[in-house]
């Protein structure tokens, strides 16, 4: 965590039992050891209440983003028939029929051939912009 070495960490254990003596050693390092575990606990309890204000931020900030999605689609379709009311037909579009445009029919072919039957006349594409034909 910090970079510290095995070889420094027993630097420091042997300078504290030179310093403190083997009789109080132990009762140090039972000291040092509960005060490191208060400071964990309490950087972890620090730690967890800002992940849970930075999730709960985050969950209102949804929110907020949901909010605003279902009120735009509510005034898109509040808006929609006024905007298609409003909206003239421009020159170069078409008007929309909602008439069913069928199918052409193929021209019927007799089965007996003779010479006197001109040859059919392959069907011309049909031009959107005409009359639709009649059969």
């Amino acid at each position: 965590m910090f970079g510290i070495s095995f070889s420094e960490l027993l630097l420091v254990g042997l300078v504290a039992l030179l310093v403190l003596g083997p009789e109080r050693l132990p009762g140090a390092a039972r000291t040092a050891g509960l005060w490191i575990g208060r400071l964990k606990r309490s950087f972890n309890a620090i730690k967890q209440e800002v992940e849970r204000e930075i999730g709960a931020d985050e969950i209102r900030r949804q929110l907020h983003n949901e909010h605003i999605l279902s009120m735009e689609e509510e005034a898109k379709k509040i808006l929609a028939p006024l905007q298609d009311a409003v909206k003239p037909l421009t020159p170069t579009e078409p008007p929309v029929s909602t008439a069913p445009v069928e199918p052409a029919s193929p021209a019927p072919v007799s089965l007996s051939k003779t010479a006197s039957d001109p040859a059919p006349q392959p069907a011309a594409p049909h031009d959107p912009t005409l009359p639709p034909r009649a059969p």
